[in-house]
């Protein structure tokens, strides 16, 4: 497969690394040689020094048997053209990276597609909603819906030390998870969840049965929306707050945004340093969401705005080290919830162990979103988790396909391979190994990362 990516930033160097360890044919194209030669240098793929959009460099690059064309320059009126210019040359796909919310609205979608442009990515807003609905519990890390009703739920939660299974004479042991295997936990609990993987200091585990879950494990559960309460009981988090009052740092693109994701009844501050930037924030946030000038590390401004009564603290700076710093911070006065911006991938384990929180990385949410056009089933979400060596995928079965010939259990799957849970006839159910999947059924898999690909055989 050959895909032409425009725009060796960020989120298109990413890819290119992305894509190039799946064997594809990947051409980079941008007009700055030293960005190209950076990448050029690492990766085995093809860099081109070319404008994007003029027509003599797409045909140099070869446009016309491109499978996917994917425009992720800075520029997002750029991104458009070319996306445009490349589809009417004949590349087969294209996707072009936005900023404008108007858009993404249903209403406009016509508009793009006469341009032949097939999808239109915006990370600042997919960063935002999962910004949003992690935020919904304190003492979840991660969470994603599936579904219509949003009632099958991926949470992870990170296990703490403080659970008392060392000595069976303390609390309760036999209603918490930690030091118990997967199979302890069934048999006394029932199966009202799905443990489908730990991230365990830096290696991703695929459980089974006679897997013990440990303290400062992130446990990955697949659950029926009804089940949550279970989840939060059994993994000693009862006294967490619900998330009522929270502060975001740093006034960007993305804080704006998710300004608009988080739910009106949360009470909302952000602290931005520049005034000018205040005075724009105020007239594009929510009137509940109080703007304040100030620098993020100073303490004193925090304390005054209430620092320590927050039930979540949200890092969104330009700065990685600045906001896994301030969740550090943020932790050790006591806030239960704390989500950071990190970009870096390099910082992802740091970020780890020093247990910041939630992580956010728009790179990767911004490549999951453009790897599911690769996979020649009918993909309908996809995650790269940030924190995990794993991906996540919302799979549609088809009449016929593989999937549907038995039991899972019977199927053969490779070896990393969890279904979870699935929607069927609107309906959310957990999955085991005496199900038999039906056409029409939407399959949340849990896969280690790369495995995707593998999949396609089985349901496409």
């Amino acid at each position: 497969m050959k895909i032409i990516i425009a725009g060796a930033g960020a989120v298109g160097t990413h890819l290119a690394r992305l894509l190039s360890k799946e064997n594809m044919d990947v051409v980079l194209i941008d007009p700055d040689e030293d960005k190209l030669s950076k990448v050029n240098n690492d990766l085995d793929i093809m860099a081109i020094p070319i404008e994007p959009t003029s027509l003599s460099g797409l045909e140099h690059a070869g446009v016309e048997d491109a499978d996917l064309f994917i425009a992720v320059t800075p520029h997002e009126s750029k991104n458009l053209l070319c996306a445009a210019l490349a589809k009417k040359l004949g590349a087969k796909r294209t996707v072009a990276r936005i900023d404008n919310y108007e858009y993404m609205k249903p209403e406009n979608r016509q508009y793009f597609t006469e341009l032949g442009i097939e999808s239109l990515i915006y990370p600042e807003l997919l960063a935002a909603k999962e910004i949003a609905d992690s935020a919904q519990f304190s003492w979840v890390r991660q969470m994603w819906v599936f579904g219509e009703q949003k009632d099958l739920v991926l949470l992870s939660v990170k296990m703490h030390d403080n659970h008392p299974v060392a000595d069976k004479e303390i609390g309760n042991p036999d209603n918490l998870l930690v030091g118990h295997t997967l199979k302890e936990i069934g048999q006394k609990h029932g199966h009202a969840f799905h443990v489908v993987a730990i991230k365990r200091r830096s290696e991703t585990v695929m459980p089974y049965g006679d897997e013990m879950i440990l303290p400062r494990d992130l446990v990955f559960f697949m659950a029926n929306r009804e089940d949550i309460a279970t989840i939060r009981h059994l993994s000693g988090k009862d006294d967490y707050p619900q998330v009522r009052r929270a502060l975001i740092i740093g006034g960007g693109k993305l804080s704006v945004r998710a300004d608009w994701e988080l739910p009106d009844s949360m009470s909302l501050k952000i602290v931005e340093p520049s005034l000018e930037r205040c005075e724009q924030l105020g007239k594009m946030t929510k009137e509940r969401t109080l703007i304040i000038n100030g620098e993020s590390h100073d303490m004193d401004l925090l304390n005054d705005e209430g620092f320590g009564q927050l039930e979540a603290f949200i890092a969104l700076t330009p700065n990685d080290e600045e906001n896994i710093l301030a969740c550090v911070a943020a932790r050790r006065k006591g806030v239960r919830k704390t989500i950071a911006q990190v970009e870096n991938l390099d910082f992802l384990d740091m970020a780890e162990d020093l247990d910041v929180g939630t992580v956010i990385n728009k790179k990767q949410i911004a490549a999951s979103h453009i790897y599911r056009m690769l996979l020649k089933s009918d993909v309908d979400t996809m995650k790269m988790l940030t924190v995990a060596d794993a991906d996540v995928a919302e799979f549609v079965v088809k009449r016929g396909s593989r999937v549907t010939k038995s039991t899972v259990m019977k199927l053969g799957l490779p070896r990393g391979v969890n279904l979870g849970g699935m929607i069927r006839d609107g309906r959310a159910m957990l999955v085991g190994g005496e199900t038999q999947l039906q056409e029409g059924d939407r399959v949340v898999v849990f896969c280690m990362a790369g495995m995707l690909k593998r999949l396609d055989r089985y349901f496409k």
